[in-house]
């Protein structure tokens, strides 16, 4: 008999997955509920799922003036992956639901601040304890094969899964890239520390504000400059 990971990875072969972790939350809900609240308390199980940008649209980011560029970026980098990566956890969830145990679905683009663009869970936190990577220096989430360049969603379940809480070790080291090409110097450097404000690593504002005066002029306001530095992500 298949157990219940195995089983749920089969249900998401369809879909292409490129990632998929289980993650043991139990020692997590107080920094869980600093972004949910109440709402994600009460499950110790997360689980993690990946799309990968494909390359040929990240390797073309330093011309992201282009409109072609922009609208391919948007649309296939960002758009269409939010859709699919939300449609594979209303999948999972209902498998789940249907197997009665409890499950939360986090859209992958989800906020509870817009002004400060806060989350009600840290994809990027759930994924990290899964062991699929680290949290680098730029603020996302950093794979040895594809370094940044993915979208990631997560299902918080009470399901009984084969869970670790294996943090991938930081690999960012010295590395600066992402510093030395962010257009407004948003990133300061730092190593993640969980726990730590995220002001202390990355000024949201100065990112904020970019994206704001490119919205006045262009169709499709989009950056990605320090998911494609990455030299983790680079072929």
């Amino acid at each position: 008999m298949l157990s219940l990971n195995k089983t749920l990875k089969n249900i998401l072969k369809p879909y292409y997955v490129d990632y998929v972790g289980f993650a043991d939350l139990s020692n997590y809900e107080a920094d869980l509920a600093k972004f949910g609240s109440n709402i994600v308390k009460g499950y110790n199980s997360g689980i993690s799922i990946g799309l990968v940008i494909t390359d040929s649209i990240v390797d073309y980011l330093p011309k992201r003036s282009n409109i072609n560029v922009s609208c391919e970026y948007r649309i296939h980098g960002y758009d269409v992956l939010n859709i699919r990566l939300n449609l594979i956890a209303s999948v999972v969830s209902s498998y789940l639901n249907q197997k009665g145990y409890r499950t939360l679905p986090i859209a992958v683009a989800d906020t509870t601040d817009e002004e400060n663009a806060t989350p009600t869970v840290s994809h990027k936190m759930i994924a990290h304890i899964a062991g699929l990577g680290w949290i680098g220096k730029n603020c996302l989430l950093i794979t040895p094969k594809h370094g940044p360049r993915l979208r990631l969603i997560s299902i918080l379940t009470n399901a009984p899964l084969e869970t670790v809480n294996n943090p991938s070790e930081q690999r960012c080291d010295e590395c600066i890239e992402c510093v030395k090409i962010c257009p407004v110097k948003a990133i300061k450097g730092e190593n993640f520390m969980l726990g730590e404000p995220r002001e202390e690593r990355f000024d949201f504002i100065k990112c904020r504000g970019y994206f704001n005066s490119m919205e006045k002029t262009r169709k499709y306001a989009i950056c990605g400059m320090c998911l494609y530095a990455c030299p983790y992500g680079k072929r």
